[in-house]
């Protein structure tokens, strides 16, 4: 039968002639149709809005599941939305990526220490009466705080391959102990000869130099034994004598010890470039910190390619660190800093505020900061934990 009288012109546009009448059944359908034409022909801005509402909606809802908190999905566009132009699908894709990349650090941060600090409290224990005094010393630099940023390093780059907190935490440890070491014997008058770390006498001070030395000795040969102990027997065996080798290599002369030794060769020199600034600070400072990431990578299942691009994002990151510690030096207090202020102009050190200024360095950490995230594009929303240290490393107060 005809449409009723006042249709829609729609409707009428649509009625068969009367030799060829359709079924009253196909009306709805007709119908339907007609709202997706109108939908079609609607504004792009309009269209746009309700598409990136949309996804900024599923984005959160996916962030928020791996954080483990809840959300509710919104419902699916209609079918016929999917035809938006082909500029709203790039609007949309940008909204919905910076949405996933909404990653809540300082949460991170305080629940990672936590674990770590539990760690490190249990790594380092008295077994007699004679090796209490040497455990003691340890520990006393091992727990006096710190950001514990290698350590959640490794644990962020195993997670992002798919491991575990409980696959890697032995690795996580070991950074911390090797960095710890470095502290102890930075801090000794034949190095930096600094009386003050993380707000606290230095090691020597407290215990003297020779023992000072014994305990960094101590807690070294410690790490390498607390991965091949501690590491879950579900980690393959191969895994862990790469963690091991990354770590040894971290320390010795092409690591954080051949660092140290040009820096100690550059104080009060003239003429240093830029070139041997990178140098020493690749290997004194980037060194453990490509090792921290490394190790995790390795430890979480990645792959050879995949170890590379985690490098050259700690290699980025490692530089970034030192500058940010070179403006900080110099910018901070003694009380905000937790250690003496100002040692690097004191000693005549070259650092990257000496060679390109306050402001220069501040752009070059800026520079190294986006090139470090740069490298993990390729791991999408996997990678926000280490995107989001990167950019804490270079606008850090401490």
């Amino acid at each position: 039968q005809d449409p009723p009288s006042g249709a829609h012109p729609f409707f009428t546009m649509l009625a068969p002639p009367p030799r060829r009448r359709l079924p009253v059944a196909l009306y709805p359908f007709l119908a339907l149709l007609g709202v997706c034409m109108t939908l079609s022909s609607l504004p792009s801005s309009l269209l746009s809005r309700s598409v990136a509402s949309t996804g900024n909606a599923a984005a959160r809802t996916s962030m928020t599941s791996r954080m483990g908190g809840s959300s509710k999905m919104m419902a699916p566009l209609p079918h016929c939305a999917s035809r938006a132009p082909s500029s709203v699908a790039a609007e949309l894709q940008a909204t919905t990526d910076a949405a996933a990349t909404t990653f809540d650090l300082k949460k991170y941060l305080v629940e990672k220490k936590e674990v770590v600090d539990a760690a490190l409290e249990k790594s380092v224990q008295s077994g007699a009466k004679e090796t209490e005094k040497i455990c003691e010393a340890m520990r006393y630099s091992l727990l006096a705080g710190g950001k514990r940023v290698r350590p959640v390093l490794t644990i962020a780059a195993c997670e992002m391959f798919g491991g575990s907190e409980e696959d890697c935490m032995a690795a996580a440890v070991a950074t911390e102990m090797i960095h710890t070491m470095s502290l102890i014997h930075d801090d000794l008058p034949a190095m930096d000869n600094d009386d003050l770390r993380r707000g606290m006498p230095t090691s020597h001070v407290k215990y003297g130099e020779d023992v000072a030395i014994l305990a960094g000795d101590a807690l070294l040969s410690e790490s390498f034994a607390h991965v091949a102990k501690q590491t879950p027997k579900s980690v393959p065996a191969d895994r862990i004598v790469e963690v091991i080798r990354i770590l040894g290599d971290a320390v010795g002369p092409v690591g954080l010890a051949g660092g140290q030794v040009m820096d100690l060769e550059c104080e009060g020199k003239s003429g240093v470039t830029q070139d041997e600034l990178r140098w020493i600070h690749r290997h004194k400072t980037g060194a453990l910190l490509r090792a921290a990431v490394a190790s995790g990578a390795v430890i979480g299942g990645a792959n050879e390619q995949e170890v590379e691009a985690c490098i050259r994002y700690a290699e980025s990151v490692g530089l970034a660190f030192q500058v940010a510690d070179d403006i900080l030096d110099c910018t901070a207090t003694a009380e905000e800093l937790g250690k003496t202020a100002g040692k690097d102009e004191a000693t005549d050190k070259t650092t990257y505020v000496k060679l390109l200024g306050l402001d220069g360095a501040r752009k070059e950490a800026r520079r190294l900061a986006d090139e470090a995230m740069q490298a993990l594009d390729q791991f999408g929303e996997r990678a926000a934990p280490l995107k989001a240290l990167a950019d804490y490393i270079v606008s850090r107060g401490n």
